[in-house]
């Protein structure tokens, strides 16, 4: 599979296995998807900056709990597939948010 292929499989993943949902996605708001997806982007040996402690998620960034952190520094690739699928997760979630925007817009338009 090339690198889209991969993205695409692991965003199906991310919503059949682990249930995260548009409705999930949708109560990050915060621009938390787009931060998970760059400590996956940042090199292990280069996380060592970002963090408080030894281990972990690079702390600055890592918008969740440690326990949801699932680096896999040994593979490269797979970290970054799980970037580029929160990256999806996140355009989908803005332009969910904008097409609901454009649709109240043209409500108040019309009253």
């Amino acid at each position: 599979m090339n690198g889209i292929e991969l993205i695409a499989a692991e965003r199906n993943r991310q919503i059949e296995v682990e249930g995260w949902t548009a409705e999930h996605d949708d109560e990050h708001g915060g621009g938390e998807l787009a931060m998970a997806a760059a400590s996956y982007c940042v090199a292990e040996d280069m996380r060592k900056e970002y963090r408080d402690i030894d281990s972990g998620p690079p702390a600055s960034m890592w918008p969740w709990d440690e326990e949801w952190w699932k680096p896999t520094p040994d593979d490269r690739i797979r970290e970054l597939v799980k970037a580029g699928a929160l990256i999806v997760a996140e355009i989908d979630r803005l332009q969910r948010t904008e097409a609901t925007i454009g649709e109240c817009d043209e409500q108040m338009e019309s009253l």
